[in-house]
């Protein structure tokens, strides 16, 4: 997969180094003396085109109608959208990715200036801790189709409602279902006879709105009242 990424700084030089190690092709445009001084003791030189990734010139030089994904990366939210709506507009390219500098300006990304992912660290953050909040103790590995499901591990307490079920009496949430258990550091298969323990750490994928009547069959029983 080719992809082309505006804007060297952290995020971008990561971002670029994490897919070059997977053997992606990779090409992070960059044009700042100083920013181009950094990256270059990073990434390999042949990841690194100088260029202003606004300009259209520079993005043709780096062979942008080619690329399966642009991620925009720079410092500005205006040079952000103008990079992915020249991608999509101009240059016909199939996936816009983009980061928001400033949360204000969050409503602009989107379908009108090309930008398929908005990456807006003001709202991932506020979702984190909503989640952590009502989730309790279960933990979100992965997100799945765009967050509409999620891989999603607990280690059973004693006294959930869950300890001692066998997992063909239980009533998961429609959009659930449990791919393993652990216990004791092996593998158990979670077919229907098989009951829970305490201890066992499982793990399911489960949509957004069975989340939490998932985690409220798994968690802790709540505290009685003082």
């Amino acid at each position: 997969m080719y992809v082309l990424i505006a804007g060297g700084g952290r995020t971008g030089a990561q971002v670029a180094s994490f897919l070059t190690a997977q053997k992606h092709r990779v090409r992070l445009l960059e044009h700042r003396r100083e920013v181009l001084s950094h990256i270059h003791r990073e990434l390999p030189t042949e990841v690194i085109f100088e260029g202003n990734a606004v300009d259209p010139h520079v993005l043709e030089l780096a062979e942008v109608a080619k690329a399966q994904v642009v991620v925009a990366c720079l410092p500005s939210d205006a040079e952000n959208l103008a990079v992915c709506f020249m991608a999509r507009q101009r240059y016909g390219v199939k996936r816009t990715i983009a980061c928001i500098n400033n949360p204000r300006d969050a409503w602009l990304f989107g379908k009108n200036f090309g930008v398929d992912v908005a990456l807006n660290q003001a709202d991932i953050l506020a979702s984190l801790i909503e989640q952590e909040m009502s989730l309790g103790d279960m933990m979100t590995l992965l997100k799945l189709r765009r967050g509409s499901f999620s891989v999603v591990s607990e280690t059973l307490p004693e006294g959930a409602r869950a300890v001692g079920m066998a997992i063909q009496e239980a009533h998961f949430p429609a959009n659930s279902v449990i791919v393993a258990i652990v216990r004791q550091g092996e593998m158990v298969i979670p077919r229907g006879p098989v009951r829970f323990l305490a201890g066992d750490e499982v793990l399911a994928v489960v949509d957004a709105a069975g989340a939490e009547e998932l985690a409220g069959l798994f968690g802790a029983p709540p505290s009685p009242a003082a």
